[in-house]
């Protein structure tokens, strides 16, 4: 089929390739020409596993412009996955959406049907199909799907290709026999139900999942508190099937793009209909005073931190992307500068990106052994594989005081006792074979 997609982040883009990886034609479209010239050299703009590698593969079904009127007038089906950011009140912001949806309208010279896969308040399917067609150029039919994505940044393109499932959203016929044909080769469980409930199901999942990280790193600050191990807690946990064992690991709370605007947007939906989600308000609470248990934590070390040198080992809310949205680092960083630490950190991918938020006020290293070379305090925000490969003996030989504040449990605790360090996890007991106070 001929596709058009619009917006190029991550919803767009790894809807877009692997929509071609399945053989249809598809043409990018975004408004960001620095961007497009990038992917046009097939280069991926985004730092997200296997990408670059379906981009490799598929150059021929792929076009990018920023010429949005010749890839919307006689496409077949136009995917919008352009971002809905947060308002300030906590609503989504859709005003991108909206603009592409004038854009279809002044633009197509077909039928067409639009698929919005952003996620989006429930009832914007509705509101988007009546604003297009009262814009409407030229006498075609257009009807408006919804088909939310349930994919996860750093394994997006296996989240698309191998989908947990396809949920299609849709009030017409012609509608739904389209996208069952866009995802016709695509092998996993297709629901098909109205709009609304499609909207939804986007906003139900992911603030479940929300909620049971949020649970669990509640859980985990009592078991420090009682002297039980989270990790423990979370494994009994996790043998009864009604729960699951995944979501369930202890640490300094969720990021990245979807979790924290979505359970925001639909605890202000709640209110709009005066409907309170009082778990999601919860949920949302405990996340942000999550991000700050280990600048807590680091005062049990130092009265003060001025002066005092930090590593800092992971930059991204999660491995396997270069994406800084939410990131717990950001705010801890923020809160370390100002105290007068010097840093030094670590990231893959990041470096670059972080770097437009502090500019020159971090040192930046090429490996996490460089980064703890004579520091006296080491944050550990991202699980990255080459942190999780450091040893004991590695934090004692390079720092000048081994004080390790793991935020994400990278290591069994049980390593740390033989040697001269403190080690101080989630929810987990603390090793501690140093003098525990230093004054600044």
């Amino acid at each position: 089929m001929k596709i058009a997609v619009a917006g190029t982040g991550y919803v767009g883009l790894v809807t877009g390739v692997c929509l071609a990886e399945h053989g249809h034609q598809v043409t990018c479209v975004d408004v960001d020409e620095k961007k497009i010239e990038v992917m046009r050299r097939g280069k991926a703009p985004i730092y997200e596993e296997g990408l670059q590698e379906l981009m490799d593969r598929n150059r021929e079904r792929l076009t990018f412009t920023t010429a949005y009127q010749k890839a919307y007038r006689d496409a077949e089906v136009i995917f919008i996955g352009v971002g809905t950011p947060e308002k300030v009140d906590g609503s989504a912001n859709l005003k991108y959406v909206y603009r592409v949806a004038g854009q279809i309208a002044e633009s197509l010279e077909q039928d067409c049907v639009i698929v919005v896969k952003s996620t989006v308040p429930i009832g914007t399917n509705d509101k988007l199909e009546s604003y297009i067609r009262e814009r409407l150029v030229r006498p075609v039919q257009v009807d408006v799907a919804s088909n939310p994505e349930f994919l996860s940044q750093g394994t997006a393109v296996r989240d698309t290709l191998h989908a947990s499932r396809i949920v299609i959203g849709a009030e017409t016929d012609r509608a739904r026999e389209a996208l069952e044909k866009v995802y016709e080769t695509f092998e996993a469980p297709k629901l098909l139900t109205n709009r609304r409930s499609a909207e939804m199901i986007k906003y139900a999942s992911n603030d479940f999942l929300a909620l049971k990280i949020s649970y669990i790193n509640e859980v985990a600050n009592f078991c420090e508190a009682i002297g039980a191990d989270i990790e423990d807690v979370a494994r009994g946990m996790g043998f009864d099937q009604r729960i699951g064992g995944r979501f369930l690991n202890a640490g300094i709370g969720y990021g990245g793009s979807c979790f924290p605007k979505d359970t925001k947007a639909l605890h202000w939906l709640g209110n709009y209909y005066d409907t309170e989600f009082k778990t999601i308000k919860a949920a949302i609470e405990v996340n942000d005073n999550q991000k700050l248990k280990l600048i807590k934590k680091a005062r049990q070390y130092y009265d003060s931190l001025e002066g005092v040198r930090v590593a800092v080992l992971g930059l991204t809310f999660k491995p396997g992307t270069n994406d800084l949205r939410e990131a717990p680092s950001i705010r801890n960083v923020g809160i370390l500068l100002d105290d007068g630490a010097e840093i030094f950190a670590y990231d893959p991918v990041a470096e670059a990106e972080f770097e437009m938020l502090y500019p020159g006020k971090l040192r930046y290293c090429r490996t996490p052994e460089e980064a703890l070379e004579g520091a006296e305090l080491c944050l550990i925000f991202t699980e990255w594989p080459e942190i999780k490969g450091l040893t004991p003996e590695v934090f004692c030989r390079k720092m000048r005081r081994p004080v390790i504040l793991d935020g994400r449990n990278c290591y069994p605790v049980e390593a740390f006792d033989s040697y001269p360090v403190i080690y101080n996890s989630i929810g987990r007991r603390t090793v501690q074979n140093v003098e525990e106070k230093k004054g600044r």
